[in-house]
């Protein structure tokens, strides 16, 4: 075996930057928008912006002590744990379900650091001391599992030529640490088994008697795999590292998937090892040299490269011993150095806190345009029933509804003086049930009634039919409304026919109501009673349509025929001119009203939609503050000397 560089001067200078286990995502610090001013935040920590590298130490030389920006007077320190608590808890429960550019992407990175925060950054927190796990992960045939056997001198992970190999991950750690990796903190979602398997939410837990305490390996499955669970798992127990070994061979290095990879382990700040094997002794030096010259390009010129010359496994299917006893041996004295691992242990640890503060910018933006695109679907429905109530307002004001078949039996109830003989005496009622008993045809104020209402409800359904018809195109032309439409939002609710008629009956009934109790102790209730009162409320019901309260303009007496000047002079005469302004105006606004509870239910059919769908107010604001804390608990933080130590005490 050779090596890039000298493996036992560290685990190289890895940059510090966003974090994800999923590979799809990609990180660029020059597309993270930077943080508002207002986080409190040092320039050097703004987000977008890449810490300066540092080194691990080699295994012996102790941590380099951390450098920490004071906190402000009066402040308390805040707890990091508590932190990315509380940030988990914001991630969770904001949603991305409105169809916009980049929602699957913000959905997926939200998962990914959800993920990241269970797997990997609270329970490491929780168990600082505890093993270091080196999650070996590479393509398809790169020979992971024959390394990780050999490694531990053990078939301990399936080896075969049928692709893929290993389905469901394998863990291999010494006796003693048998009992952390059992009971679940780390990687709490997958189930601890003995028995090798196949299903992708199983963690077979290997004891290897060979391999020292204090370390600790995963068999991830490929990364390029044709499973779709096994790229998935492969990246969440990437994410889950204290260490990455990436395993490539001489035919395989420059693939895209293992750089893309890399480049996401290089901006996460996690520590990185290379194998590169089977690789052909005549094309040792041009292939590694190649290979190094790439990760430099990358940012990785200093990560310790291994490599293994071509060769064949003994009958156990082990590597020889001669050939990985570097790689072996380098190991070991990690495993021994405590101080050693702690260092590699907080170096991505504080590069994966680091990361979350402009990932969670960037989720912040997405949360923002979900809020924004739900207020504009829900404005656009707004607008559009807010023009159909202005069509219905208008409708009453100029004259239009006093055509046709309400003018008609206006002028023959006026006209034939109905209106007359019913504010005179009673007889007129017993007189028009007579006619109408002879005759089979309804009294003319009953027909004038149900002109009124039929006129009305056509007016309603007409101007709801246009408001759906406006609110249906505008989110059709919105990405996110047209994937929240169905066919029938295009027209009014089928009831709205019986909910327009009710509300017509409604305020004809309001009216009356009104003329009654308006007359009060004027003199023609006495004498005309209930009947007075509904030939008075239909004359006020006329009066609604007209746009100056009864004083007819020119418009209004050409379409009345100058019945209404008639019909005023009467009602003047009984209420006084003050009391029918009053009357008109009162009875119009109830209308308006009924109108406005109407068209808001069926402007509600849009809105619960958005409303469904599960945008809240300003959940770019939570997610932002939930980044600024976590960053002044970041920079904060004790600085935590101890390996040993347990709890939020990481140093930066």
């Amino acid at each position: 075996m050779t090596t890039h560089g000298d493996p036992a001067t560290g685990l190289g200078t890895p940059m510090v930057g966003p974090k994800t286990p999923i590979t799809d995502i990609r990180f660029d610090t020059g597309d993270i928008p930077p943080q508002s001013s207002s986080a409190g935040t040092p320039d050097a920590d703004a987000a977008g912006s890449t810490p300066a590298p540092s080194a691990v130490p080699a295994p012996g030389s102790g941590p380099r002590p951390p450098t920490h920006a004071e906190p402000a007077a009066g402040t308390a320190e805040p707890d990091l744990r508590e932190a990315l608590v509380r940030l988990r808890t914001v991630i969770d429960t904001t949603a991305y379900p409105l169809t916009l550019p980049g929602a699957d992407d913000s959905r997926h990175l939200a998962a990914a650091l959800v993920a990241q925060l269970d797997d990997y950054l609270l329970p490491r927190l929780a168990r600082l001391d505890a093993p270091l796990l080196v999650v070996v992960g590479g393509s398809t045939g790169a020979g992971k599992s024959t390394l990780v056997n050999s490694l531990v001198q053990a078939r301990v992970s399936a080896v075969g030529v049928l692709r893929p190999t290993t389905r469901s991950p394998v863990l291999v750690c010494g006796p003693a640490d048998s009992a952390w990796f059992r009971q679940g903190d780390l990687l709490p979602g997958l189930t601890r088994t003995a028995e090798p398997g196949d299903r992708p939410d199983t963690l077979q837990l290997v004891a290897a008697p060979a391999l020292p305490a204090g370390l600790a390996f995963l068999d991830a499955p490929d990364i390029d795999s044709v499973v779709d669970t096994n790229r998935a798992l492969a990246a969440q127990l990437l994410a889950a590292a204290d260490l990455w070994l990436f395993v490539t061979t001489a035919a395989r290095y420059a693939d895209a998937v293992p750089w893309e990879l890399l480049r996401t382990a290089k901006l996460r700040g996690t520590a990185i090892a290379l194998v590169l094997d089977r690789v052909p002794p005549a094309a040792t030096d041009e292939v590694t040299a190649h290979l190094a010259e790439m990760l430099a390009a990358h940012g990785l010129g200093a990560a310790p490269l291994f490599v293994l010359p071509e060769t064949v496994v003994d009958g156990q299917g082990l590597l020889p011993g001669r050939l990985t006893e570097p790689l072996r041996s380098w190991f070991a004295r990690l495993a021994a150095d405590s101080e050693a691992r702690a260092s590699v242990i907080r170096q991505t640890l504080d590069g994966a806190v680091t990361a979350l503060v402009p990932a969670i910018e960037n989720l912040a933006v997405a949360a923002d345009q979900q809020a924004a695109a739900a207020q504009a679907l829900d404005l656009r429905v707004h607008a559009a029933y807010r023009a159909a109530r202005h069509s219905v307002e208008q409708s009453l004001r100029d004259g239009r509804l006093l055509r046709g078949e309400v003018l008609a039996r206006w002028q023959e109830f006026v006209g034939t003086g109905d209106l007359f003989r019913t504010l005179e005496a009673r007889v007129g009622r017993l007189r028009d049930r007579l006619v109408a008993a002879m005759t089979g045809r309804p009294a003319p104020n009953a027909q004038l009634r149900t002109a009124i209402e039929s006129q009305l409800v056509t007016l309603l359904r007409e101007t709801a039919a246009v408001a759906a018809e406006q609110s249906h195109a505008a989110w059709q032309a919105h990405p996110a409304g047209a994937a929240l439409l169905t066919p029938e939002l295009a027209r009014p609710g089928d009831d709205l026919p019986e909910r327009a008629e009710r509300l017509v009956r409604d305020w004809q009934r309001g009216v009356l109501e009104l003329v009654r109790s308006q007359g009060g102790d004027k003199r023609f209730v006495a004498r005309s009673a209930a009947y007075a009162v509904n030939a008075t409320g239909l004359a006020v019901m006329i009066a609604v349509f007209a746009s100056t309260a009864f004083i007819p303009t020119g418009l209004e007496i050409a379409a009345a025929g100058g019945t209404t000047v008639a019909a005023q002079k009467v009602l003047e005469a009984i209420f006084g001119d003050q009391a029918i302004r009053t009357l008109a105006t009162r009875a119009r606004s109830q209308l308006l009203l009924l109108v406005d509870q109407l068209l808001d239910q069926e402007a509600a059919r849009y809105l619960t939609r958005t409303a469904a769908a599960g945008v809240d107010a300003g959940p770019g604001d939570r997610l932002r503050d939930a980044g600024r804390t976590l960053d002044a608990a970041r920079t904060h933080a004790p600085s935590g000397d101890d390996p040993g130590a347990t709890g939020p005490e990481v140093i930066r």
